[in-house]
């Protein structure tokens, strides 16, 4: 429990900064990644992942940057996955490995992918991923979908006159593959020169406007232990569509979830800096788990009641998303 009474019971972990793209909104096109010595080792991720499910979490994330570059992520994913009260183990990916990677992390344990997807363009695409290949995500999604994942998501952010004319299409894409997905408004992280986020901002009350143009939006009530509001389309009512609305419709009372970084650090807040260094405490107590549980239990009493994204050029978090994980 925090300071606020909110139970926080899911846990995002990233286990790389490293990503084999570079979306404009993420991340610089010329990165500086961590060295192999200042991130997590798979066998301290694995201890800080049992140590929180001891403590309650019933739900983890795996995330990266590019979660599936990292080496033995699929015997990570086994680890994990068999800790006793973990309910869902999921992870966001950018989908270019699945093709090859979807069989082995569905027997692993994995319940659940996100999958980012923010054009169907080939040109576009590569545009803002600036290394990614279209085809290779389309196929990684059907390569999830034949090896049996279920309530997979695609990942939209949707930005002002790069790709806000594809919602529908994209829409369409969802329905057409049996997935939802869900729409995000650009988060004011790391400092960026590629794009101006003040003009490239759509709000999620107009992608909503969008989509009614072609389909019928019905309100629902359902949730999977995120921020995303979702909607069903009246449509094809086996998808749903969520919207993540940092800016214009603050989802922090309901918060229920932490992050750790590759480094581990524990961020109480994706839009704050209030943070608790386990990797410290982890190294510096081996073979002593009650000592991490009171790093953790004793870092949520630092984690803020809201967060203060503004919509101007103005670097509100200095860390790239990459550092911090879906």
């Amino acid at each position: 429990m925090d300071s606020y009474s909110r139970k926080v019971d899911y846990v995002r972990m990233s286990v790389t900064d490293r990503c084999d793209f570079r979306c404009v909104y993420c991340m610089a096109e010329d990165m500086t990644f961590l060295p192999r010595q200042q991130i997590l080792s798979l066998e301290e991720i694995h201890q800080l992942a049992e140590r929180f499910v001891a403590l309650g979490t019933r739900k983890i994330r795996l995330t990266g940057g590019e979660p599936l570059v990292r080496s033995g992520i699929v015997g990570l994913v086994r680890s994990i996955a068999a800790l006793p009260g973990l309910r869902e183990l999921c992870m966001t990916t950018n989908g270019s490995q699945l093709d090859k990677l979807a069989v082995p992390l569905f027997e692993a344990g994995l319940k659940r992918l996100n999958i980012s997807l923010d054009s169907l363009d080939p040109a576009r695409f590569k545009e803002l991923t600036r290394t990614g290949e279209l085809s290779k995500v389309i196929a990684g999604i059907d390569a999830a979908n034949a090896a049996g994942f279920e309530r997979t998501k695609l990942n939209c952010v949707v930005m002002q006159g790069r790709n806000d004319h594809e919602i529908n299409d994209l829409v369409a894409f969802a329905i057409d593959r049996g997935v939802d997905i869900t729409f995000i408004e650009e988060m004011p992280l790391g400092t960026i020169s590629e794009h101006s986020r003040a003009e490239s901002f759509y709000s999620s009350e107009q992608v909503r406007e969008r989509i009614a143009e072609r389909y019928t939006l019905v309100h629902s009530t359902e949730t999977t232990s995120g921020p995303s509001r979702y909607w069903r389309v009246a449509e094809a009512p086996h998808i749903r569509i969520g919207f993540i609305s940092p800016h214009s419709h603050n989802f922090c009372a309901t918060c229920n979830r932490v992050r750790v970084t590759v480094e581990g650090r524990l961020l109480l807040c994706l839009g704050n800096e209030h943070s608790a260094d386990l990797k410290a405490v982890l190294r510096a107590n081996p073979g002593q788990p009650e000592k991490l549980e009171k790093a953790i239990v004793s870092a949520m009493q630092l984690k803020p009641w809201k967060h203060n994204f503004e919509l101007n050029d103005d670097v509100q978090v200095v860390r790239f998303m990459n550092m911090t994980g879906g």
